[in-house]
């Protein structure tokens, strides 16, 4: 498989998963089910106007090396965690800055997972190996115990103490088979103050009692409180950190990469009349503006698709590009590029 390619090889046609779709295990699995069909050519007649920009908003999921390397860490920390009954599971700590690809990722990795287990063992019904948590912004461990009670189906009510709740969701875990745990934006926790100290505790302790992988991702958490003193250097000791950088346009290399990339989004454009090799032909235009970011960039490529849909140009311009206001991470980023530029 190349560095950088369309997942599953060919153009997504359902769309990425809605960061609310993996907050139940029900809706989850839905998603994991659903088949990824190839979008109809460019020519077919069953485009039409509105069809056109659903597809163009949902757009295609692109695996790139970040990710690549993602799931090979995760194939072998699978394995080595296979046999392991002592209470230090290897884990996978998934880290960059923000709109890197993070939870598109973790995302990918539990699909990939959840239908590798399907295929190796058919006929398991009411199974969970995959279970998702986002740690919450008022975070305590009753309430990311409540997170993760909520994605496995755990009637949660008032009374119920965090030891309650932590017990009914290790219980289900360990009932349906669940090999997989995400938790993402640890970087959340500030191990600084009790709140932080506690719910870093509680990961510690689910990391322990349940025999499962587990896979953490934040912003840029090396440099967070979550892995600092003697709790983050427990946690360090047990996870290998895994960076999500922007994609760079430098070296021949990496030009390669950018350029492959590219031209994957470009060739899952349904526009009659784009020019094919218009985003490789703009590639360090593209990524100025974006700065190799790939959520700017997703931005970019699908406003700037929906705005030639709905002007009547159908075809993706430098003008097009030009007229996508993106995030203000990317155009301060864009600003300050242009800035130290002798020329400019």
């Amino acid at each position: 498989m190349a560095a950088v390619t369309a997942a599953e090889g060919g153009d997504s046609f359902d769309g990425d998963i809605t960061q609310g779709a993996v907050t139940d295990c029900v809706r989850w699995q839905e998603y994991v089910c659903r088949l990824r069909g190839i979008a109809p050519p460019v020519d077919d007649p069953s485009w039409n106007r509105t069809r056109r920009l659903d597809y163009h908003s949902e757009f295609v999921t692109l695996k790139t090396p970040s990710m690549e390397r993602a799931m090979a860490e995760l194939r072998v920390t699978l394995l080595v965690n296979n046999r392991q009954s002592s209470t230090a599971r290897r884990g996978l700590i998934v880290s960059g800055p923000p709109g890197a690809g993070k939870s598109t990722t973790l995302t990918e990795l539990g699909r990939f997972f959840e239908l590798s287990e399907r295929r190796r063992r058919p006929g398991l019904e009411g199974s969970m190996p995959v279970l998702f948590a986002s740690v919450p912004p008022t975070y305590t461990p009753r309430n990311l115990a409540k997170v993760l009670a909520r994605f496995a189906g755990i009637p949660v009510h008032d009374r119920m103490t965090e030891h309650t709740i932590t017990n009914a969701v290790c219980h289900v875990m360990l009932e349906r088979g669940t090999r997989l745990v995400f938790i993402d934006d640890v970087h959340l926790l500030n191990t600084r103050t009790r709140p932080g100290a506690d719910t870093s505790d509680q990961v510690k302790t689910l990391m322990e009692r349940v025999p499962a992988t587990f896979v953490l991702a934040g912003v840029n958490v090396e440099d967070s409180p979550l892995l600092t003193g003697p709790r983050g250097a427990q946690l360090a000791a047990r996870c290998k950190l895994l960076r999500t950088p922007p994609l760079l346009n430098g070296t021949p290399e990496q030009k390669k990469m950018w350029h492959t990339l590219l031209g994957d989004m470009e060739g899952a454009l349904r526009l009659d009349r784009h020019r094919p090799g218009t985003l490789v032909r703009h590639a360090a235009y593209i990524h100025l503006l974006t700065g190799g970011v790939m959520a700017s960039l997703s931005l970019l490529i699908r406003e700037a698709a929906i705005r030639s849909i709905l002007d009547g140009s159908l075809a993706i311009t430098k003008k097009q590009l030009a007229q996508v206001v993106l995030d203000i991470q990317a155009t301060n980023a864009a600003r300050d590029t242009r800035w130290q530029r002798p020329d400019s």
